[in-house]
């Protein structure tokens, strides 16, 4: 995916990393490498906040910004600050910066109020109510980097917060291809505000993840 803005720090790359990786602290310029250390960073906050979000933690813009900053701090230096580039993919194109921090404000007045903290509940239910709002924050995009994996996190302390355990998405695995693809289609039916794909992927995902338990 492509990010497209004239200049600041979220458009700069690693010198010497041909334009495959974003310009961070440590320099790193393989992408292996950046994938790896974004992964057991992600590791890390996981388990941290497992110690600070409760069932009643109600989320909010703030809460994502330093979920966020305390996911990827260590490696960028804009981790937790919205977007300021445009972002296409396709055909399609993400609402522009400009617009993130009044999306992310109408997010936590609305969405994020009336599904946060996400009681325990019928499984169709508590399926919707994760759909809601993780297809409203794919549909803000408002970080440089890290938003599906940001917003299946949120999915995952939800889904905690509904006394249910952790979602597995398939995306390891044999089926991985296919549930990703799966993933994918129903998160772009979620930007027409059709979530009955991306409630059903949610609601096979905490039933696989309930099968692990």
């Amino acid at each position: 995916m492509r990010y497209r803005t004239a200049s600041g720090p979220q458009a700069e790359y690693e010198p010497g990393s041909r334009g495959r990786v974003l310009r961070n602290r440590l320099g790193i310029k393989q992408a292996r490498m950046m994938a790896r250390q974004e992964y057991e960073a992600l590791l890390r906050a996981r388990a941290k906040y497992l110690g600070i979000i409760t069932e009643q933690t109600r989320f909010t813009a703030a809460i994502l910004c330093r979920m966020h900053k305390d996911w990827l701090g260590n490696l960028y230096e804009w981790a937790g600050q919205y977007r300021t580039v445009e972002v296409r993919k396709g055909g399609f194109a993400w609402p522009p910066a400009y617009l993130v921090e009044h999306h992310l404000r109408r997010l936590e007045e609305a969405q994020l109020r009336r599904c946060t903290p996400c009681r325990p509940g019928p499984l169709p239910h508590v399926a919707r109510t994760m759909a809601e709002v993780h297809g409203e924050l794919l549909l803000i995009h408002p970080f440089r980097e890290g938003n599906g994996r940001l917003a299946r996190w949120l999915a995952d302390l939800m889904a905690l917060q509904a006394a249910r355990p952790m979602p597995d998405y398939g995306f390891t695995g044999r089926v991985s291809r296919a549930r990703r693809r799966q993933y994918l289609e129903a998160v772009q039916r979620a930007y027409w505000r059709e979530d009955d794909l991306l409630a059903a992927f949610f609601a096979e995902s905490l039933v696989r993840g309930e099968r692990l338990a």
